[in-house]
């Protein structure tokens, strides 16, 4: 062959090699390439103590026991991250964590359900695909576990009306990543793909919807028999839309003979709403969640990357357009058609994600560095939100006591946001910093005879103190000066050795270190 075909045939074979490589590799080649072109030095591996701590609260949402950091941190060989990310994904907590990180995604504090709980918690133990969860969401079937997420929307307070409005933009930001409240009456006045049709034909699939009953978790649907009308405020022209996806079909409305459109008719006496032959839910749950939709598929890759980076490809979350595009386009792409060919696996998307060099760098500067680069080049760790339930795990692992629901309460009281504001954002708060330094509750859990730290610690002579100290509340061994602090304090308080135990664990539950996820 004439060498300059068989130069041709080299280049048209496809780069096998490279497209065959895991996704961790792929998703690394992008960032750093775009980090190397874009002049932004990365920051180095984060250290063993600084990944456990990270792995950990990101896959079981709590810090480790002193157990468990000596025994990864007493290990030495070359996969020891690997093995723990395996374990952690293989442990009951990841389940209830992933329920937990979810359910804050979804319902931002809107409300609690025993069912929600249980229909979340056994589906990330089970690994049901993204796709199959937000099928059992849309669909609202009469008593499910899924249905409290709309269930709960539907609920109205008084005299004031149900926030259909609402329920549509959720469904738009939360599954779509497109948040369309600013078009129920116009079109995006600054975001031009947003059109008032995509929010109308959107909300055609929910307005005849209804609650029955919220505690059962019980959904009527009214047939949907004509298109519906809207009008821009600006223009006033009536225009009529059928249920339709953003930039999809709209969806043909079946007619049946007067008093034939339910396939269950509804029954007065055991209050059952019926099953229209023609049910809108059933469609949007059929047509939306589904690998062909392209906003569905990036939608959650793109959360699943915030989830443990931080930050997402796309931010904020919901605002995908062509004005606000992913930092790291490639990235995005390469996230959601993997996600598409493993069948919406998010534990398979989750643990190719950890294994990356970009989830696994030190949140500090790279040397040289005066200041982090912008956080959209995941150059160095960024600090990420801690939910008050998190944190209440993190405090009694620490402190060996039992979490009780007043506790609970207390935590959330102090770090939870307010119904309907995304835990996104780390925000730190007044409040919060003032429950840490005066909580009387959270003080008593350091105090001698009652906190389990303190009374295994209080025996143990200074150094080995400060070791167990540091190793079971903030995941790493003392420094040279940390020792020598502790050793100070200790002798200063001989007297009441127990007493100083509890001050110096307080001071490292207090401090920032402790507080965030870096």
């Amino acid at each position: 062959m004439p060498r300059r075909f068989a130069l041709l045939a080299v280049l048209l074979i496809p780069a096998v090699g490279w497209s065959a490589d895991p996704l961790h590799v792929r998703l690394d080649a992008v960032i750093d390439a775009a980090a190397k072109s874009n002049g932004v030095p990365l920051s180095v591996p984060a250290d063993d103590a600084e990944f456990l701590r990270r792995a950990w609260l990101d896959f079981a949402g709590r810090i480790p026991t002193n157990a468990e950091a000596r025994a990864f941190l007493n290990d030495s060989a070359a996969d020891m991250r690997t093995k723990l990310i395996d374990s952690l994904l293989a442990k009951p907590e990841y389940a209830t964590h992933l329920a937990h990180r979810f359910h804050l995604m979804l319902m931002e504090r809107l409300g609690d359900h025993p069912e929600w709980t249980k229909y979340l918690e056994t589906s990330f133990k089970a690994n049901t695909p993204w796709d199959t969860m937000v099928r059992d969401v849309l669909k609202a079937e009469q008593g499910h576990g899924a249905t409290f997420w709309m269930a709960k929307r539907l609920e109205n307070y008084g005299q004031q009306p149900v926030d259909y409005s609402a329920l549509t933009r959720d469904v738009g930001r939360l599954f779509l990543g497109k948040n369309f409240q600013c078009c129920e009456c116009h079109d995006h006045l600054t975001v031009n793909e947003y059109k008032q049709a995509h929010f109308q034909g959107l909300h055609a699939f929910f307005r005849n919807t209804s609650l029955i009953d919220l505690k059962a978790l019980r959904v009527g649907e009214k047939p949907t028999t004509a298109k519906a009308s809207f009008a821009s405020v600006f223009e006033m022209k009536e225009m009529t839309t059928g249920p339709a996806l953003p930039g999809g079909v709209m969806v043909e409305i079946p007619t049946f003979p007067k008093g034939q459109e339910f396939a269950t008719p509804p029954d007065r006496k055991t209050n059952n709403p019926g099953v229209p032959k023609f049910s809108t839910l059933a469609t949007v749950a059929d047509k939306l969640p589904t690998a062909d939709n392209k906003d569905f598929a990036r939608n959650i890759a793109n959360r699943l990357w915030f989830l443990l980076l931080g930050r997402g490809l796309v931010h904020p979350l919901d605002f995908h357009h062509a004005g606000n595009q992913p930092s790291h386009t490639e990235a995005l792409e390469l996230l959601a058609d993997e996600l598409v060919k493993a069948k919406f696996d998010m534990k398979f998307v989750l643990r190719e994600i950890a294994l990356t060099r970009a989830y696994q760098r030190s949140s500090l500067l790279p040397k040289g560095a005066e200041k982090p680069a912008e956080a959209k080049h995941f150059a160095t760790a960024i600090e990420k939100r801690l939910s008050g339930e998190t944190v209440l795990a993190m405090v009694t692992t620490a402190t060996g006591v039992t979490p009780t629901d007043a506790l609970k309460a207390k935590f959330l009281k102090a770090y939870a946001n307010q119904p309907r504001e995304p835990e996104e954002e780390v925000l730190p708060s007044l409040r919060a910093a003032l429950f840490l330094r005066n909580d009387e509750t959270l003080l008593a859990l350091l105090k001698p005879g009652q906190g389990a730290l303190v009374t295994r610690l209080a025996d143990l002579p200074p150094d080995k103190l400060t070791e167990e100290l540091y190793l079971s509340v903030l995941t790493r061994l003392p420094n040279a000066d940390e020792t020598a602090t502790v050793g100070k304090v200790l002798a200063k308080h001989q007297s009441d050795k127990p007493a100083a135990v509890g001050k110096l664990a307080w001071a490292l539950l207090a401090s920032s270190e402790f507080g965030v996820n870096h």
